[in-house]
């Protein structure tokens, strides 16, 4: 769960629940501190938050002053409502995340055409499947540090940034990624794939954060979606499709005709489009 504070007079957060707690056994937060979190309504005491009552009753007694909420009219003085907070656009960043794997998977396979090498049984080889994605994970950390951005994020208005809102570093950007290629898609293997996307989604859910934003204190901010991004998203997908199927397409046509060869007179006279191959 994520919270906004106000302490001193200034709008703090979003902060997850774990750096509530810790602040509160240190003595950093007193019980009247103002606290909002989605679905909550109105700004209210940390104390009357159940999620943190059990925090203050190990600490000490509730103090005795009561809060009064701050008038609607009399936003705290550094920022916005708070009642607005970044959304997650789940969704969002599951399609910005495939399409810049598609783009990539596109490039790769096109280039390993180009290079003559033998497809079919690169297809087949797990180690080079079960490394492709990593230079694509290289190079997003170098985009997300330069840019805060790489371009299925950028074409669906998502930046990454750190919870204080400035660029990470090169260091925290990469071991972002790594993470996401570890916990976020499990190297792009089929079920492995699908069950870290449903943990990833559970974990959102449930702590308002992915793994790899939680532990790097990092945040992914969502900006209004233009429907012209959203064309050249689909573009893009059909791009990334045209240029995996036409390395692959001789291999499906030979696998088809492997499997069922009353086919193999069908494809003769109406042959598919793709590249031929080149080795």
């Amino acid at each position: 769960m994520e919270i906004w504070i106000i302490l001193d007079g200034e709008k703090i957060g979003p902060l997850h629940d774990f750096e509530i707690r810790r602040k509160i056994t240190t003595g950093e937060l007193p019980a009247s501190t103002p606290a909002w979190h989605e679905g909550s309504g109105d700004w209210k005491p940390l104390i009357e938050i159940d999620l943190f009552k059990r925090e203050f009753e190990l600490v000490s007694p509730p103090e005795e002053n009561p809060f009064t909420p701050p008038a609607v009219d009399s936003p705290p003085e550094n920022g916005n409502d708070p009642s607005l907070p970044t959304p997650q656009a789940c969704g969002r960043r599951f399609w910005a995340r495939w399409l810049d794997l598609s783009l990539y998977s596109g490039v790769w396979w096109l280039g390993m055409w180009a290079a003559g090498q033998n497809i079919e049984a690169a297809t087949i080889n797990p180690w080079i499947m079960f490394f492709h994605y990593v230079p694509w994970f290289a190079l997003e950390a170098v985009l997300i540090h330069q840019y805060a951005t790489t371009p299925g994020k950028w074409l669906l208005g998502l930046r990454v940034l750190n919870n204080d809102s400035s660029r990470l570093d090169l260091g925290d950007s990469t071991r972002r990624s790594m993470r996401v290629l570890f916990t976020g898609i499990g190297f792009g293997f089929s079920y492995l794939a699908f069950f870290c996307q449903l943990l990833s989604l559970f974990m959102v859910k449930r702590t308002g954060s992915t793994l790899w934003d939680q532990s790097g204190g990092h945040r992914v901010i969502a900006s209004p979606l233009h429907p012209v991004r959203v064309m050249a998203c689909v573009f893009a997908y059909f791009v990334a499709m045209m240029m995996m199927f036409g390395v692959f397409s001789p291999y499906i046509v030979k696998e088809t005709i492997r499997r069922n060869p009353e086919y193999k007179e069908y494809f003769e006279k109406n042959p598919p489009w793709g590249l031929p191959p080149r080795n």
